[in-house]
């Protein structure tokens, strides 16, 4: 029975796993995409996801933190100063795993991961949120060169004096006198 057993171990000592899990993070945030096999992709997914979290609060303890798992400050300070603003608002799930099929030497299947917010193919179908203008912008834009001039001129004339509406106390003696 496999209970509580979590981790795949990957059939590597703890040491030999950290490192390796470490530097493929560190490929990762570099090249935003690799190519590894599905059970070390989806250790990666596990072990990349947190870091992330973590960087979108920049603060000297979550820097700790990250260099611990990470252990290479280049990489912590990239993961820092560009990846956290672009998926700041973004709730979880940084990685995407695409399945690529099996390699050729030994039948081992093959995946791609990515950091989801680099990928420009799925972010295109996204449309860009148009600005609504309102109307009264129109008539401010109409309103150049010869316009701009005539209008001041169109509105110091007089208006020609209308007939006063009658009340409802008017017509109501009107129809008394009738």
């Amino acid at each position: 029975m496999r209970h509580g057993k979590k981790i795949n171990h990957l059939g590597r000592k703890k040491a030999h796993r950290m490192s390796m899990l470490a530097n493929m993070a560190c490929s990762l945030i570099e090249h935003k995409r690799i190519n590894t096999t599905v059970a070390k992709a989806k250790a990666l997914k596990q072990f990349v996801e947190p870091l992330v979290t973590k960087s979108k609060v920049d603060t000297t303890h979550n820097r700790r933190l990250v260099f611990a798992k990470l252990r290479q400050k280049d990489f912590v300070a990239e993961l820092f100063r560009d990846v956290a603003p672009k998926v700041g608002d973004r709730p979880g799930g940084y990685t995407r795993i695409i399945k690529l099929g099996n390699r050729l030497g030994d039948n081992a299947d093959m995946a791609m991961i990515e950091l989801v917010d680099y990928n420009e193919i799925y972010n295109l179908t996204k449309p860009e949120k148009k600005k609504s203008t309102r109307r009264a912008g129109k008539k401010k834009a109409e309103e150049t060169g010869a316009d701009a001039k005539a209008a001041p001129e169109a509105k110091a004339a007089p208006k020609a004096e209308t007939k006063p509406s009658e009340t409802k106390e008017d017509k109501k003696d009107d129809s008394k006198e009738a």
